[in-house]
Parts: structure tokens; C-alpha cells; sequence
């Protein structure tokens, strides 16, 4: 089917005048660069940040030593990320690498899915993290005072 005569408009098209005064227009020059500004300044960790996290745990020892749990085998010890939120834990994301500890699989697997009450669960976790931080930073050559300035 073939028409026979070429399409109308029926309403006019809107100048660029129009859309710089109208409410939904695009940001000033000004505005575009501040927006320009602030996403430079956000620093995004690199792989190679947490990399250094990871490698600390290393030929560690299992950290969190549950009893009736813990296997001692230390070639099965992996980085267990903490499960809390206020560590930048989410639904599909993991927390920061700062906050993990060297965990053999066993003392691992009951972290995450083990049936103890989560209250226990994480003054297990914060006490293993609060012992593995100075052996961490000495491995790293970082000073604690410097870990607590980047939390």
C-alpha cells in the first residue's frame, strides 16, 4: 500500500529555546560540571586494593577456631567476608576486604550457613577480626592507626 500523500505533523516541533525555559530542559554548563566534579572525586576501589587483603591471609591459621567445628586443616583457610552490613554487606554484594579474616572451609560454611543465632555468629566475627587486625597490618606493613583512619 503505497500513500499517496507524505506525513503530517499535527503538532509543531519545539525549538531549543523551548527546552532551555521549559522545567524539564537539559542542566546549565555550570551544574553539568560541578556533577562532572563530584563523580571525580569518588575514589572506587581498584582490584588490586583488595587484592592486598586477600593475599594477607595467606598460610594464615583459622582465625575464628569454632569449637566442635574447626577442622585445623590450614590448607583449606580462604578471606571470610563479614556478613554484617555496617562492612558494606548487601543483597548480591560483598563486604569490603578490609573486613575479612583467614577461616578454614569448615569454620567458613558455618559462618554463612550455619544455625547458630546471628548475635553469636557476629561477636565470633568481630572478635576473630579484632585479633587478625594488628597480625594484618604487620604482615602488610601498615600501621594500625592508619587502618583505623581508612574505616
Amino acid at each position: 500500500m503505497k500513500r499517496s500523500a507524505p506525513l503530517q505533523r499535527r503538532t509543531p516541533l519545539r525549538s531549543t529555546k523551548a527546552l532551555k525555559r521549559s522545567a524539564f530542559g537539559l542542566a546549565s554548563a555550570k551544574t553539568q560540571l560541578k556533577r562532572s566534579e563530584l563523580k571525580a572525586r569518588i575514589k572506587k576501589p581498584t582490584v588490586a586494593d583488595g587484592s592486598k587483603y586477600l593475599a594477607a591471609c595467606r598460610g594464615e591459621p583459622c582465625f575464628l577456631q569454632i569449637s566442635h567445628v574447626c577442622c585445623g586443616d590450614w590448607g583449606t583457610v580462604v578471606p571470610a567476608h563479614s556478613n554484617q552490613s555496617i562492612h558494606g554487606k548487601g543483597m548480591g554484594i560483598k563486604a569490603q576486604h578490609r573486613y575479612t579474616i583467614p577461616c578454614c572451609m569448615t569454620c567458613h560454611i558455618w559462618l554463612d550457613t550455619g544455625s547458630t543465632s546471628r548475635e553469636t555468629k557476629v561477636a565470633l566475627f568481630n572478635a576473630a577480626l579484632h585479633a587478625w587486625e594488628p597480625v594484618r597490618a604487620k604482615k602488610m606493613g601498615i600501621e594500625v592507626n592508619q587502618l583505623e583512619e581508612v574505616a
